[in-house]
């Protein structure tokens, strides 16, 4: 597996940031100046690693090609939720409130899920996922992926969450909407990388193969923190820089570290690709 300098930086800070959790969750800190900085540094991770994304996608040819447009969506993806960690520091650092939510921020947060769903759908054609599709074994497997998928973010946010109902008498209009959005959101992300991962895992390879991979798994971690995120927030468990927002850090990483790996350079006059 080679790196490029990108990938590098964003794996050094990525260690720095969860030696700085471990030392945040022995301390028993759950508000406070080291909480909210802990937030606001992992917020970094997607807001200039989808910002080098996006100014990086036309050495793939840009708009017309559906590589260059699975980098742009992705990265636009993770962008949009860089602002809104800066949005929701914002509120901590300066409004001095500890967890906005619902607020500004989610009119980043949300609409970055979508972006980075639609870039992993169009990563799919760039590999074997669709040759796969296109038999029965692979529509079968799709629907299948799409059922657990949805099934796991139903329990979470009904069963789990909200005790067996899908709205809280309880909680705001806005609050419930966005405690469903999230994960069913991810959900299909989710199932876009399952049925990623087992149509096309086969036809992976060359240099980019692990760069998919992280970007998949990313979507995995990334379902898994939206969905904590969504139960803590209902049951009153969520603070600043606990296990949730650990499951954040590696979820964006892993995305991050995966679109930067395309972060390339075109050799002129070749068609050979180097960091």
């Amino acid at each position: 597996m080679i790196l490029n300098t990108y990938q590098k930086v964003c794996i050094g800070f990525f260690i720095i940031l969860v030696i700085f959790w471990g030392a945040l969750f022995a301390s028993g800190a759950r508000d406070g100046f080291y909480n909210y900085s802990f937030v606001f540094l992992y917020g970094l991770i997607p807001l200039v690693g989808g910002a080098i994304a996006v100014k990086g996608y036309r050495v793939w040819g840009g708009l017309s090609t559906i590589l260059g447009r699975a980098i742009l969506f992705m990265g636009l993806g993770l962008f949009l939720w860089g602002c809104g960690g800066a949005v929701w520091s914002f509120y901590n650092f300066f409004f001095h409130v500890e967890i906005p939510y619902p607020s500004l921020a989610d009119l980043f947060f949300v609409p970055s899920v979508f972006f980075y769903t639609i870039g992993t759908v169009l990563i799919s054609m760039t590999t074997g996922a669709r040759i796969g599709l296109s038999r029965a074994s692979g529509k079968i497997f799709t629907a299948i992926a799409v059922m657990v998928a949805f099934a796991l973010a139903y329990y979470t946010i009904v069963v789990i969450g909200h005790g067996g109902q899908l709205v809280s008498d309880s909680a705001s209009a806005m609050k419930m909407l966005l405690d469903i959005a999230y994960p069913f959101g991810d959900a299909v992300s989710l199932a876009a990388a399952l049925v990623v991962a087992g149509l096309s895992f086969r036809y992976l390879g060359g240099v980019y193969k692990y760069d998919i991979i992280f970007i998949l798994s990313g979507l995995a971690v990334m379902f898994a923190a939206d969905s904590s995120f969504s139960y803590a927030t209902i049951v009153g468990t969520y603070y600043n820089g606990g296990v949730t927002d650990l499951l954040f850090t590696i979820g964006l990483f892993l995305l991050t570290c995966g679109i930067l790996g395309f972060n390339k350079i075109k050799n002129a006059g070749s068609g050979q690709v180097a960091s």
